[in-house]
């Protein structure tokens, strides 16, 4: 269904319901795309749906055959300046959950989680998803459950022979300054699986990214 706007409509949407319109939902489709009929979506799945003439509801029809190409993949990571395009480009690789860590070198202490919410939502309509990931409160690096965990490891970049991939649904980034070495340490004591990331040493954002595809693909 190419060039149908989709609208996230919480999770809880149903055949039949009417789903009140913000004004931004009903310009955007009446002033912006000039057309009545849209796509909403949440909790995995997906409907057609109609703005009502007056512009206050999406009415929603019949649920669309459409599956939730997102996975179960939870992205733990330290919270950075450009956060934006973290959340932006892991959700678009179709991960359901955020987790933010703080680490030994996390500088960026006041996450704006109404924002974070707001690119996720927006990053989901914009890539075929039936889902918005969730963003969980932060926790400390300390109070972690290491076990089964994959982390890029920035090591790589200094000649330590590491796995490209593997599999799993926790995969852990670390801050803009790297993991300190008492958490490497701490990382390496669990069992954890440090994975390559290449050989060069990549910001944050985009390790974030590459690390979910080498993890889902």
């Amino acid at each position: 269904m190419k060039n149908i706007p989709r609208i996230f409509a919480g999770n809880d949407v149903v055949t039949g319901a009417h789903v009140p319109a913000t004004a931004d939902v009903a310009h955007y489709l009446m002033r912006v795309m000039r057309r009545h009929d849209c796509i909403v979506f949440g909790g995995g799945r997906e409907f057609m749906a109609t703005l009502s003439d007056d512009g206050k509801f999406l009415v929603v029809g019949a649920q669309t055959s459409h599956d939730d190409p997102s996975g179960n993949v939870v992205l733990y990571f330290a919270p950075i300046k450009r956060v934006d395009d973290l959340i932006n480009m892991a959700t678009q690789m179709g991960v359901a959950a955020f987790q933010p860590v703080i680490t030994e070198r996390t500088t960026a202490h006041h996450t704006n989680w109404k924002r974070m919410e707001k690119i996720a939502t927006e990053a989901a309509e914009q890539s075929n998803r039936n889902s918005v990931p969730v963003i969980l409160p932060e926790v400390k690096f300390a109070d972690l459950d290491l076990s089964h965990m994959v982390f890029a490891d920035e090591r790589a970049a200094y000649g330590k022979q590491i796995p490209a991939a593997a599999k799993t649904d926790k995969i852990l980034v670390g801050p803009e300054g790297g993991f300190s070495d008492a958490e490497f340490a701490a990382l390496d004591a669990a069992g954890a699986i440090g994975i390559s990331l290449g050989k060069t040493i990549l910001r944050a954002e985009l390790a974030a990214a590459i690390a979910v595809g080498r993890i889902t693909e």
